[in-house]
Order: C-alpha cells, then structure tokens, then sequence
C-alpha cells in the first residue's frame, strides 16, 4: 500500500516535465516582440541598436540622451571604427560604443553594470533615449530646411 503514494508522486514529476518543454514558444514570443521594439538584447543585458544615421548625429544624440537622463559623461574614447563613451550613475557603471556600419549607419551597443550585475533597464533605456534624440535632431533639421 507504500507504493501507490510515490508512484503518484513519480507520475506527477514526469508529467510536469513532459509539460515544461511547452514553455519555449512562450520564451520565442517574447524574444520576437523584443525583437519589434527595435532593441535587441543579449542574455547578458547588452542592449543594441542600428540606426540609420551618420556616427556624428549618433554621437550627438547619445550625449543627449545622457543629458536628458542626466547622467555624467566621464569621458569618449576613440575605438576601431567608432567612439566608447564611458559614464556613470551613483551606482552603475555604463559604456556605449557606436561602430560605424555604412556612413549612413551606426551600431550602438550600451551596457550598464552595478557592480558584477548587469542593469539591462537602463542599457535599453538609453537606446531608447538616443532613439527620441535622433528623432528630435532629423525633425529639427527638416523644419530649418538641411
């Protein structure tokens, strides 16, 4: 009469993990709306973007952004085939490089870190910053006619 207990119990284990591999079309779903947002993301909290600008609109909208967020610039660095900016918070650490992809297109990878932790809200929240820059900057110079 000891059997039937655990054979249940054994029996409710193999059926919750027959069921579990049903969770990755859920996790696929999630990844392609991400994905529409126009950010994307890896596992390790980088968030990434290309727009369709020159590096120097870019670099000119990422300070904005940094600027609206009010976060401190430390410092830009030149790296190959593009430029790092290095700020930070009171308690993250962020950096942003822009590659040059075409002279009409940028990459930009942003990451912000608390210490050994990656803070993937505030690296998506500056690509989205620099998005509404850019945005900005392109209507301005349509208004003035350039």
């Amino acid at each position: 009469m000891r059997s039937r207990p655990i054979f249940w119990k054994l029996s409710a284990a193999l059926s919750l993990a027959a069921v579990l591999p049903a969770c990755a079309p859920v996790a696929v779903t999630a990844i392609g709306v991400g994905a529409s947002a126009g950010i994307q993301h890896t596992v390790s909290g980088i968030a990434y973007r290309t727009f369709s600008a020159p590096l120097p609109d870019v670099r000119a909208a990422v300070r904005g952004a940094l600027d609206h967020m009010q976060i401190k610039v430390a410092g830009t660095y030149k790296i190959d085939k593009g430029v790092r900016f290095k700020a930070r918070t009171s308690d993250r650490e962020i950096e942003i490089d822009l590659e040059v992809l075409t002279p009409n297109a940028t990459r930009m990878t942003s990451t912000a870190r608390n210490g050994l932790l990656m803070d993937s809200a505030t690296a998506t929240e500056i690509v989205r910053q620099t998005l509404r820059a850019l945005a900005a900057q392109q209507k301005e110079a349509g208004a003035t006619g350039l």
